[in-house]
């Protein structure tokens, strides 16, 4: 049984939409496994509703299919019907006026992608159909890139029509705790780090330990997480070996262009529009220090999904071990890097963290930019800005207390740290406390210091 856990803002945005007395035309996309048909479903289960699941057998069988869900509807006798509109014609006239009903095609993206004329025959069926009727008309899809060209883009003829739009997004880390309620903070981060916020998978991680559930679940040929990063990427991306061979070098350590140019095998000259298309994505994400434009050339890239990041730095690399069943030996080597690897998704938690402080006004100051800083060998993981104050913050992921070092190298390299400012502060995130050199510094300095207990109070 599917886990239904929040979404309350986008339940709340179709419930509004519903009460309205026009008809409504609502977008719905995201990239697989959010949860779309879910939330659709949760939506509907108390309202008059038509749902049909598009695939990739074109137009005519997939009219053929629909009009049969329509005909039991409405408890008609079966219709042989071949044309979406000729379709929509007699659902508009079995239509009770009196009544809203929902009617959702879900995966439209398919349609889109078969049939070149499908936005345009949309396009007629709202404004000559289903425009002036008491219906409350849904298309969803899970390819992002065929529903921003095919539906939401200025080029599209659907462009215009929409009443309402939303892309859903994975959970934050705060959200993804109610689908582990009996696990420690600790636990969730570790989990948060291997599979991000995709309800899909989190759902799959039910026991305590985080490397049984990776060798049950990602490292075993024939589950879904095996192949899974392989599979949406061949689903959205037409130049698949391309794109792959990117994340390879992004997730082998190389963040410049340059550096991913050496190690795909692609023109840097080339790079730049497969870098768009991950952005759009949500796979990849554009990062500068958060003191420079956004135009600066100080840019580097990184694998933003952590379920891409964890595979293609931990599976890709191993695939021959785990196809010959040598699972044991790719394992020992996550227990060796987890910890490491961890770190760097602790330091977005962290910025998480910061982000619903702010909100909730509980820091010295209200910032107006978050991200991170580096110049030449020096760095600082996030970094807080406001007009004329500065957060400095080191993550500390390590099963050893973090010691009066790290407190002053983070002092010294704010020092360097190019923005106008009246005054700096400063705090240490570490998950396993700090030394007693370390809190008497801190105290001394007013360094702020917080551990995974003090984080509990934001995330349960």
């Amino acid at each position: 049984m599917f886990l239904f856990i929040n979404r309350n803002k986008e339940l709340d945005m179709l419930e509004q939409k519903f009460k309205l007395p026009e008809p409504q035309f609502i977008v719905i996309y995201g990239r697989r496994r959010t949860g779309k048909t879910e939330l659709i479903k949760q939506f509907c289960k108390d309202k008059e509703y038509i749902y049909f699941l598009a695939d990739k057998r074109g137009t005519v069988l997939n009219v053929g299919r629909f009009a049969s869900i329509a005909t039991d509807h409405f408890n008609d006798a079966a219709l042989k019907i071949e044309d979406f509109y000729l379709l929509f014609d007699y659902i508009n006239r079995r239509l009770d006026n009196e009544k809203k009903t929902v009617i959702i095609i879900d995966e439209f993206s398919y349609l889109v992608e078969k049939d070149d004329s499908i936005a345009s025959v949309f396009q007629g069926i709202w404004d000559e159909v289903l425009a002036k009727k008491n219906v409350f008309l849904i298309l969803c899809g899970s390819s992002i890139s065929m529903m921003e060209l095919g539906v939401l883009s200025y080029k599209s003829p659907l462009y215009g029509r929409r009443t309402g739009q939303w892309k859903l997004s994975p959970f934050s880390f705060k959200e993804m705790k109610e689908f582990f309620p009996d696990f420690s903070l600790a636990e969730r981060v570790e989990i948060y780090s291997v599979l991000g916020g995709i309800p899909f998978y989190l759902k799959r991680f039910r026991k305590k330990n985080i490397f049984v559930n990776i060798e049950e679940n990602i490292l075993t040929k024939g589950e879904p997480l095996y192949e899974e990063v392989e599979f949406l990427l061949r689903e959205e991306l037409r130049e698949y070996s391309s794109y792959y061979s990117i994340l390879e070098a992004i997730a082998a350590g190389s963040t410049r262009i340059i550096e991913i140019a050496d190690h795909s095998r692609i023109k840097a000259g080339d790079l730049p529009k497969y870098m768009d298309t991950l952005i759009k994505l949500d796979i990849v994400e554009k990062v500068h220090p958060v003191t420079e434009k956004e135009k600066t050339k100080k840019t580097i890239y990184k694998i933003k999904d952590n379920f891409f990041n964890f595979w293609f730095k931990f599976v890709y690399p191993h695939k021959n071990d785990i196809e010959i069943g040598n699972t044991q030996k790719v394992i020992d080597i996550i227990k060796q890097e987890l910890s490491s690897y961890t770190g760097h998704i602790f330091e977005d938690i962290v910025k998480e963290f910061l982000i619903l402080m702010n909100a909730g006004n509980s820091l010295p100051f209200n910032f107006s930019k978050i991200g991170t800083w580096w110049s030449g060998d020096r760095e600082i993981d996030v970094v807080a800005l406001s007009k004329n104050e500065a957060l400095f913050v080191e993550c500390k992921w390590q099963n050893r207390k973090t010691g009066i070092d790290v407190l002053k190298n983070l002092t010294e390299n704010a020092q360097f740290v190019n923005w106008q400012r009246e005054k700096d502060h400063f705090a240490v995130f570490s998950r396993s406390g700090f030394t007693l050199k370390a809190e008497k510094f801190a105290k001394e300095k007013g360094i702020l210091l917080f551990t995974v207990d003090e984080m509990k109070a934001m995330f349960g």
